[in-house]
């Protein structure tokens, strides 16, 4: 929590920077998806070579964002990234088509795993049970009340306030 205090003050991370490179992770991830079904509906295989290549940028400048971390947290990162993308994409799908009520709810799921990555990764998230679900907040510190108190709504709270991609 004290890491996520600094950062909110502007402290050790530049947080739009990281937000900025978390997109780009993101369209990455959806590039390397993207090339391996023309590799699959083309028969060529240099969209296979074209996936490696990509792969290889996603993984550099994830190392960028994802310093430390044990077990799983490299892949549920990269997963987060890409299930929030992609819930962010048939939002956007849905709002076209004018269904709001699905595009908002799609967008809201799409923002709590973008905040649930960064939450693991500025180390907010250690023990889910403990952490945040049970955390004492001090009245400046309690997280932003988005629709739901459980740990997602929590998390976003309290990420929201740190990730300002407009703070200079």
């Amino acid at each position: 929590m004290d890491k996520i205090k600094a950062a909110e003050k502007g402290h050790t991370l530049d947080l739009s920077s990281g937000e900025d490179l978390s997109i780009a992770i993101m369209n990455l991830i959806s590039l390397e998806e993207h090339m391996f079904f023309n590799a699959n509906k083309t028969g060529k295989v240099k969209y296979f070579e074209l996936l490696e290549e990509v792969r290889k940028m996603r993984v550099s400048l994830l190392k960028t964002i994802i310093k430390d971390y044990e077990g799983e947290v490299w892949c549920t990162s990269k997963h987060l990234l890409a299930a929030s993308m992609r819930l962010f994409e048939v939002g956007t799908k849905a709002q076209t088509k004018g269904d709001t009520k699905t595009a908002y709810d799609m967008f809201h799921k799409s923002y709590d795993l973008y905040n649930l990555f960064w939450g693991i990764n500025l180390g907010a998230v250690k023990d889910v049970g403990a952490t945040l679900a049970d955390a004492q907040f001090t009245k400046s510190d309690k997280p932003i009340q988005l629709k739901s108190d459980n740990l997602m709504g929590k998390l976003s709270g309290v990420i929201g306030k740190i990730l300002d991609c407009c703070r200079e």
